[in-house]
């Protein structure tokens, strides 16, 4: 009886092996057991990682596993994107992508990924509505309704910075142009920062920029807003009108960032980090920052965030056509 019975426990025990080392390691353990990666696919410092590095602290804090940021800049944010479709599906391996990716498929005339079939949207963690600035020293108008009079009296005359061909601050001051029927003058710069900096210097006489980079200056006198994008005033510039009340209802942009996790990752480790990502957005400490930003928290996730992603994709594609915008 006794070598019966430890004959059964024996088996027992085998089979029970066997079948851990058929289950991924992921299922074994309550993600996450170790360090997780999250591609950041511009260079630090900027504004993904202002969103980025807090958020990573907070995850950090509430599992117990760090978040490791890494930053892989290049070719307008695209190569970290290939570089995140190509990472292993194990659930350690995530991707911070901003509306630069619904945009670049109508850039770039061949990409090595393809946003909606080989990343899967788990979380849109942040959106930051775009601002018209002026230059109050180069642009007499004080208010939306005479700066509109001004642009339509003087066709192609006012300049705009952006940080670039195909960025969303040219294709905002694109759409502005299409949706007022006004024209204006485009000027790329290398960047955001250097775009502000001709806009404070006077070199250009507006900007559609994002309120996070703009509040400071816009708050210290530097540049002037005459509207927030979008159907509503936004708390940290309360005074500034929206689009939709100056008769823009469809005028929406927003600098907005988001995770992903490579085509294949286990539904299990999907759905746990999409939950550990909206507690480290909810924390007291991240909403704060956000706060600073402008910026909200729309807690869109999955479907959700795929359906807003492909309408991202489809409008800036119009707007590429129709305004005819070119990489360099």
């Amino acid at each position: 009886m006794t070598h019966s019975i430890t004959r059964r426990t024996a088996l027992g025990a085998a089979l029970g092996g066997l079948a851990s080392q058929s289950l991924p390691v992921w299922a074994q353990a309550t993600w996450p057991t170790r360090p997780v990666n999250l591609i950041v696919p511009f260079p630090a410092g900027g504004g993904t990682d202002a969103f980025a590095r807090p958020m990573a602290a907070q995850f950090s804090r509430l599992t117990g596993r760090q978040l490791v940021i890494d930053n892989k800049g290049g070719a307008g944010g695209t190569l970290g994107a290939a570089l995140a479709a190509r990472a292993t599906p194990d659930g350690y391996n995530l991707f911070m992508g901003a509306v630069h990716h619904t945009i670049a498929p109508s850039m770039y005339p061949k990409l090595e990924y393809d946003l909606e079939k080989d990343l899967e949207p788990l979380l849109l963690v942040a959106s930051v509505p775009q601002v018209l600035v002026v230059n109050p020293t180069k642009v007499s108008a004080t208010n939306f309704a005479d700066f509109l009079k001004l642009v339509r009296s003087s066709p192609g005359k006012l300049n705009y910075g952006s940080a670039g061909n195909g960025t969303s601050h040219h294709l905002a001051g694109e759409l502005f142009k299409q949706q007022t029927k006004t024209f204006i003058t485009h000027i790329a710069y290398r960047g955001a920062g250097p775009a502000l900096g001709g806009l404070i210097a006077g070199d250009v006489e507006m900007m559609f920029d994002g309120l996070g980079s703009s509040a400071s200056h816009i708050q210290g006198g530097r540049i002037k807003a005459l509207m927030v994008s979008g159907a509503q005033r936004n708390p940290a510039l309360p005074d500034v009108p929206c689009a939709a009340e100056l008769g823009l209802p469809d005028y929406t942009v927003t600098t907005w960032y988001g995770v992903w996790a490579p085509k294949g990752t286990p539904a299990d480790a999907k759905a746990r980090a999409t939950e550990e990502l909206r507690k480290a957005c909810q924390a007291d400490e991240a909403k704060a920052v956000w706060a600073k930003q402008g910026a909200s928290f729309p807690d869109l996730s999955g479907a959700q965030f795929a359906t807003f992603v492909n309408g991202e994709v489809r409008k800036w594609a119009e707007v590429v056509k129709a305004s005819g915008a070119k990489l360099d």
